[in-house]
């Protein structure tokens, strides 16, 4: 195996790891916390992050993809360029989304579950774990491809 192709395997294992990371483990552990207003202050600076080594990782291992252009690299690229779409959305859209509404919440202990905000920001919250959830699929899918 070549230090290229190495490299594109590594950056999906960090970002599909990553997606998995916050959907699976961090995210219930933050929202289960005693305090929902510091969990959405610990959202508000981890996911911002995630999203940019997210991005960072996706597009090294397209470029290592591009440069190797071992078996099936056409659909693994294609993969990859769909997978990079969706964290872009997330990162772009859904998240800065969800942190202004988050903002316009006054606190998260004392505001109903039937609250406007509070609805549409799990809805949000709701997009966000699918979008994880695709980019842990297509990270399978690619395993298999690569």
């Amino acid at each position: 195996m070549s230090f290229v192709s190495a490299l594109c395997r590594l950056a999906v294992a960090l970002w599909v790891g990553g997606a998995a990371l916050f959907t699976f483990i961090l995210t219930p552990i933050i929202f289960r916390s005693e305090s929902r207003d510091a969990a959405g202050r610990i959202v508000g600076y981890l996911f911002p992050v995630y999203f940019r080594w997210g991005l960072a990782c996706g597009a090294v291992a397209l470029v290592a993809l591009l440069v190797v252009r071992g078996k099936s690299w056409i659909p693994a690229a294609a993969l990859m360029a769909v997978m990079l779409a969706v964290t872009a959305f997330q990162a772009f859209h859904v998240e800065p989304k969800a942190a202004e509404l988050k903002r316009q919440i006054p606190s998260f202990e004392t505001t109903t579950k039937d609250h406007p905000l509070r609805r549409e920001f799990s809805k949000l919250h709701g997009i966000s774990a699918a979008c994880n959830l695709s980019v842990i699929a297509g990270g399978v899918v690619l395993v298999i491809l690569l």
